[in-house]
């Protein structure tokens, strides 16, 4: 561990209480990682996409369970491929697939904590969160209203949420 010519050196009354507090650092870093990987939660893709499929579809997941925290890919309001003709039908059809996706796991829209909202126009933002407020009872999650640009399909909103199980 400590060789022969530090034995004899001034350096040795520093080297060995280093050397000893590396080993130990290092069987606990071992014996942490160990825990680590047992105490892992676990990880469930809801509507997986393979790389495989190559049916032109995105190579999304639409929402990926980790733990007791359900996190929910960004989500349309469209009427059979079409925009709706108000930003207020937009936001409740794509608020509503929201909602049937967590309903689909058990969760409520209360259960959502971070809600991200991509509009290809911020002017449509008092539409938006006049059906917004609707689809909660108890209180609000933290959210991002966030200017985007041009959204898939043409789009006015894209919404995507993190609720976690309580």
């Amino acid at each position: 561990m400590i060789s022969t010519i530090l034995r004899n050196s001034p350096v040795t009354a520093l080297a060995a209480p280093v050397l000893v507090l590396s080993m130990a650092c290092e069987e606990a870093a071992t014996a942490d990682d160990a825990q680590m990987a047992d105490a892992a939660p676990a990880v469930e893709f809801v509507n997986p996409r393979s790389p495989a499929d190559g049916d032109g579809v995105a190579p999304f997941s639409g929402a990926v369970w980790v733990g007791n925290t359900f996190y929910v890919s960004g989500m349309l309001g469209l009427e059979g491929g079409q925009v709706p003709e108000t930003a207020e039908q937009e936001a409740a059809n794509v608020l509503d697939a929201m909602k049937g996706v967590l309903e689909g796991e058990g969760l409520t829209m209360d259960d959502l904590v971070v809600v991200q909202v991509f509009a290809s126009d911020v002017a449509d933002y008092g539409a938006f969160n006049s059906v917004y407020r609707t689809y909660f009872t108890t209180e609000f999650p933290a959210r991002a209203f966030l200017g985007s640009g041009p959204l898939l399909f043409g789009a006015r909103f894209e919404v995507m949420g993190t609720a976690v199980r309580r």
